[in-house]
């Protein structure tokens, strides 16, 4: 067993990625059963609904789990209360600086663990008490940073003491092994998890991505200045578009807005957002998240064992 794995009481270094409408309590309970941590994402939810996806995922688990809070959410406040509340022994964050929570956080023992995706941003999480840290390369679904993976990883390990988990790009155990390399001791991952059965993504958004090719994960909205990668739809296009034309960021942004439960929920895989990573064109197949991390874990050794010099 790892740091990381003592720090979190985990069996496996698998950290499930907090996706917004997708990383609900059958999700995390799913992944934590199966021996990673699985994530509750809050997203922009008000207090109460996370609440009863903490409650539920305590029925459905007795293995640890967090939850992943979204530092612009309009509820942010609530939801660290919520957190302290339940005990809920780890969370990860995003979108925001989380030191200003550190102290009421630490004082219960709270593990915390910001998503970065800079080497400056990696130096700031350790110093303000961060437990671990998440380092999150360009390949990853949904809201991204510049630097890719192969690169971020390494430079960040090189200039932190505390844990990195590698973000981005991962879906299987040669992916893992990567990224030990790289000097992870952990991988968050996302777009796999989406293809799982425990997944309450709509089949709609599963098949898009499992029907995705190599090129099919696309970055919009880097001219309005918060990236995004998602799959090539309708929507993209449109985005696309209006950013070539020179339009009016807040026009860009107005095109987003509830776009990602359309498709999630709705199964809106035309106007809806279908966030992904680059690895959705590597996912052929939807199986129980105990079958993709053993899956997983065995490639890791498999891949480990092989390596000759």
């Amino acid at each position: 067993m790892n740091r990381l794995c003592e720090i979190l009481n985990i069996k496996y270094p698998i950290i499930q990625g907090g996706m917004a409408w997708i990383a609900t309590a059958e999700l995390a309970a799913a992944v934590s059963n199966a021996g990673g941590l699985g994530i509750i994402g809050a997203g922009n939810a008000p207090a109460d609904i996370v609440e009863k996806e903490i409650i539920k995922a305590k029925e459905l688990t007795n293995k640890p789990f967090g939850v992943n809070v979204m530092l612009i959410s309009p509820f942010v406040d609530d939801i660290m209360e919520l957190i302290i509340k339940h005990d809920i022994k780890v969370i990860t964050t995003g979108a925001g600086n989380p030191g200003k929570y550190m102290p009421m956080l630490k004082e219960k023992d709270i593990k915390v663990i910001p998503v970065v995706p800079s080497v400056a941003l990696a130096k700031r999480m350790q110093k303000n008490g961060a437990d671990a840290i998440i380092v999150e390369g360009t390949e990853a679904g949904g809201h991204i940073g510049e630097l890719s993976t192969m690169v971020l990883v390494p430079q960040i390990c090189d200039v932190v003491d505390i844990p990195v988990v590698a973000a981005g790009g991962i879906v299987d155990g040669r992916g893992i092994a990567a990224s030990f390399a790289l000097g992870a001791q952990a991988v968050q991952i996302g777009t796999r998890f989406v293809c799982s059965t425990e997944s309450i993504a709509h089949d709609n958004y599963k098949e898009a991505i499992i029907n995705a090719k190599d090129r099919d994960a696309i970055v919009t909205g880097r001219s309005t200045g918060h990236p995004v990668r998602l799959l090539k739809n309708k929507l993209a296009k449109d985005m696309i578009k209006l950013e070539k034309q020179n339009e009016d960021p807040k026009k860009i942004e107005e095109l987003g807005v509830g776009s990602l439960r359309k498709a999630v929920i709705e199964g809106d895989v035309k106007d809806g957002s279908i966030m992904s990573g680059q690895v959705a064109g590597m996912i052929n197949d939807i199986k129980s998240c105990e079958e993709i991390i053993t899956d997983m874990m065995n490639m890791t050794k498999e891949v480990i064992s092989n390596l000759k010099f």
